[in-house]
């Protein structure tokens, strides 16, 4: 068995370490490797977090966090899973948010543009000040977004809340106690069930599998092992 001798060692290249930077979370200063993202800093400091962490690729909106940078006095706001420390960063992660959430059964709606006022009276009263979309980590025009949903354009306001994860930042910053995210989810709700077009032949196939066409051949599938089930799986076009 080969041993290692001082030259074979000299040899040998260097394990790199991660420069360290210095951030501060909840007041109290850490060391961590540089690069990482928010959410592994607290990991790598033993922080327990047990709100907050979803999927940790930028799409349930969980790790809300405030940050501010070093010798930069704005608190900007962020995704936690997404965004690299650096040195001198201060953040915590944002707390529940007591937002308003309004009940009702879409389809029930007679009225959805008009309904928005009965459900979120306060949508119209937006001062115009932008602080919701200074808030968004999507870069959304949230503000605009309101305006469009109040003056009945829910078209628009689906669209342009695509990329909305329900992360609630642009809620706590409102000056008129406005939740935009809950109203343009209403909105796109209302979008979808009652102003979209829909798909060719999707009717004709829910009333299909309502009166029992495909029964046989689900009850067939269930009754499969996995093996079965992935022969046949490999055989359907």
């Amino acid at each position: 068995m080969a041993t290692d001798t001082a030259e074979n060692i000299i040899d040998q290249p260097e394990v790199l370490k991660p420069r360290m930077v210095t951030i501060e979370i909840a007041g109290k200063k850490y060391e961590v490797p540089e690069g990482i993202t928010v959410i592994k800093a607290l990991w790598y400091t033993g922080q327990e977090v047990v709100r907050g962490v979803g999927c940790l690729g930028g799409f349930c909106g969980a790790c809300a966090t405030y940050y501010r940078t070093k010798d930069d006095p704005k608190v900007k706001t962020c995704l936690a899973c997404q965004t690299a420390v650096q040195d001198g960063m201060s953040f915590t992660m944002m707390p529940p948010f007591p937002a308003r959430k309004a009940l009702y059964d879409i389809q029930k709606l007679q009225d959805p543009k008009q309904d928005l006022f009965n459900l979120y009276p306060e949508a119209p009263l937006c001062r115009n000040c932008n602080a919701c979309t200074e808030a968004c980590p999507q870069k959304i025009d949230v503000r605009e977004g309101v305006w469009k949903a109040v003056f009945g354009d829910f078209k628009s306001v689906s669209e342009m809340f695509m990329d909305c994860v329900m992360c609630g930042m642009c809620t706590p910053v409102c000056i008129a106690d406005i939740a935009p995210n809950l109203v343009a989810l209403y909105v796109s709700r209302a979008q979808g069930a009652h102003f979209t077009d829909k798909p060719l032949g999707l009717e004709t196939r829910i009333k299909e599998i309502q009166e029992g066409r495909f029964n046989d051949e689900w009850n067939t599938i269930l009754k499969m092992n996995d093996k079965e089930l992935a022969e046949h799986c490999a055989t359907v076009k």
